[in-house]
């Protein structure tokens, strides 16, 4: 009794603070969501956008990388900002079309790049955005400059600037220019302290996705690989920044094998010696660069800074394009492969093929273009959507493949049903080859020390099973499946080629190519542009004129697509002031590759015996 008169007191406690804690969870998330309606509201019944002025600058004010879709709705990139994420992305089409659109407007003036939240791209959408500036100065006949600034250029960024007609850099600025390349984590010596095997199996030589699991570092043979194809992406990154800022060549090499002792003489200042090797025009502040946008454009209407309208207000000022009766239809195939369903931002076997399917019984839809950004991952759904890509061309319809960044391994696998591929040069392609993973842990158990036993009626019972030793008949019998899905693989792309399954195994093997060497070893039908996939979709379906593009994707609910159109930035910036007021960033950036790598360890056991019948066609590459 007197240890519970004692306790109540704690326990009354207690009870307060939880009380206190729920009520103030409640009221941030409420006020939170108060602001989201109130905002919506004003969306909805606003007097709308004023006009813009004359001669007004067009910012392109891109946020994050520069993708083929957004990744989930606005509540799916509001609860990634919650975990720490960053869930701001530019659409490739949105940008496209706002440059198209600018070029013929009279009110605007010039454009100004401000990349400083810029993430880039691979080297296909950057070239595709480094085009689209090309067609702004023709279809504009030179008359509207583009003018870039930043107070520091990254390697993708500065890229995109070299195109302006001025580049300007703020005093404390620097072009930081590196290269191309990519270092990994090797796992073998921890796994062999700790008690754990990865037994990765696979076919060709070049199929290095397993190879962190297993080796200290990079084979020969990935070495090889690697150095021919970032090789021949840096050289044309070069040519490009070289022949566009009319440097000599070899100017960019020169710039950064010299840094450290130019930069020593020049005390450390980066903006001069940008200057001096002629990669900016000329060095100013904020209020200079604003100046100068004046000059060349207007004041804005309080008369303190240039009139101007950013990326997101101008692409909602955009008129919607009419129904049309024949129409190329879009299927966005971004980001891994995996089983199932997935929603956008990720293709799900299921999910994608349904896309094809609907677009092949849409009877408006005369020809399909599929935009191809993948580094491929299941077998079984890869295939499932190539069988879909099949039906679609037997049934009538034409299907051209664009490939965007990155369409390796399973990103082939998807592109071999088609009457045209087309890759960008800079396409990270190929990677024909076949893996599967499955480690154990039994060392590490008896370490702890933990015992593992029990019955089956066979061998086979309960595996793949992580605690207990491998069974050198299960990696028998997983080795002839590889084998098999890697014959599958290369017998479907010589006859997607017109060629012979040992002259795509001689490419094949999982060794990258770039869209440019994919040509030349016939593993694509030629080099080209998005627009280029569109219009020969359209010729194939003998559409005239200007063909009117319809993306295939999910259909989101009523309450999504308000959120989307008029609160979507509102949740996910809401939803970023949370996170960082609340400090909710679960996961430190240091341990992410690590964390995302070591989860294709648990894959096979989170399939449990659905493991024996996947393999793995997937690329360890990604775009630079």
């Amino acid at each position: 009794m007197g240890l519970k008169s004692a306790l109540a007191p704690l326990g009354r406690a207690v009870v307060r603070v939880w009380s206190w804690l729920d009520v103030s969870r409640r009221f941030a998330f409420n006020l939170l969501w108060l602001l989201v309606l109130l905002l919506l509201a004003s969306a909805l019944f606003g007097s709308g956008k004023p006009a813009l002025r004359d001669k007004s600058t067009l910012v392109l004010n891109l946020q994050g990388p520069l993708l083929e879709q957004h990744a989930g709705d606005a509540r799916g990139r509001a609860m990634a900002k919650l975990q720490g994420e960053d869930s701001e992305s530019t659409q490739l089409r949105d940008l496209l079309r706002v440059l198209e659109h600018a070029a013929k407007d009279d009110k605007v003036q010039q454009v100004l790049l401000d990349l400083s939240s810029y993430a880039g791209a691979g080297q296909a959408n950057q070239h595709e955005f480094m085009a689209a500036l090309a067609r702004f100065k023709k279809d504009s006949g030179g008359k509207k400059k583009i003018y870039a600034y930043a107070e520091g250029f990254d390697q993708r960024g500065y890229q995109i600037a070299a195109l302006a007609d001025e580049l300007y850099l703020h005093p404390m600025g620097a072009v930081l220019l590196e290269g191309f390349g990519r270092y990994r984590n090797y796992y073998k010596d921890l796994f062999e302290r700790v008690g754990v095997s990865a037994n990765v199996l696979r076919v060709g030589k070049y199929k290095n996705f397993g190879e962190p699991y297993f080796a200290n570092g990079p084979s020969e043979a990935t070495l090889e690989s690697e150095s021919y194809l970032y090789g021949a992406l840096w050289q044309r990154y070069m040519d490009g920044v070289e022949g566009a800022r009319k440097l000599d060549k070899g100017g960019i090499t020169r710039y950064i094998e010299t840094l450290p002792e130019r930069a020593k003489a020049l005390g450390g200042d980066y903006a001069q010696l940008a200057l001096q090797a002629k990669l900016v025009d000329g060095i100013k502040t904020r209020d200079e660069m604003r100046a100068l946008l004046i000059e060349r454009g207007a004041k804005d209407e309080k008369g303190q800074s240039f009139a101007r309208v950013e990326f997101k207000d101008y692409l909602e000022r955009l008129p919607t394009p009419p129904a049309a009766k024949a129409v190329v239809g879009v299927v966005v195939a971004q980001g891994g492969i995996s089983d199932g369903s997935k929603a956008p931002g990720e293709i799900g076997g299921d999910s994608t093929a349904r896309l094809i399917r609907d677009a092949r019984e849409d009877e408006s839809v005369k020809a399909i273009v599929l935009r191809v950004s993948s580094p491929g991952g299941s077998a079984l759904a890869s295939e499932l959507i190539r069988r879909e890509l099949e039906l679609t061309r037997k049934a009538g319809k034409p299907v051209v493949v664009s490939m965007g960044d990155v369409a390796a391994s399973g990103g082939y696998w998807i592109s071999m049903s088609a009457d045209e591929v087309i890759a960008e040069p800079g396409t990270i392609t190929g990677s024909i080859g076949v893996f599967g993973m499955l480690p154990t842990a039994d060392k590490l158990l008896a370490k702890l020390p933990l015992h593992v036993g029990g019955y089956g009626t066979t061998w086979l019972t309960g595996q793949p099973d992580p605690r207990r030793p491998f069974d050198p008949r299960l990696g028998q019998a997983i080795q002839a499946g590889i084998e098999h899905i890697y014959t599958e693989f290369t017998t479907r792309a010589a006859a997607a080629r017109g060629l012979k399954p040992e002259d795509i195994d001689a490419v094949g093997q999982g060794r990258v190519w770039t869209g440019q060497q994919a040509l030349e070893r016939k593993l694509i039908d030629r080099v080209g542009s998005y627009g280029d996939a569109i219009a020969a979709a359209a010729k194939r379906a003998k559409l005239e004129g200007e063909p009117q593009l319809r993306y295939i994707e999910k259909e989101p609910g009523r309450f999504a697509k308000l959120v989307d159109q008029f609160g979507g930035d509102v949740l996910v910036g809401g939803a970023d002031v949370a996170r960082q007021v609340f400090g909710l960033n679960l996961i430190p950036s240091a341990l992410t590759d690590a964390q995302r790598e070591l989860q294709w360890l648990l894959a096979p056991q989170q399939q449990g015996s659905k493991a024996l019948l996947r393999a793995h066609v997937h690329c360890l590459c990604t775009a630079p």
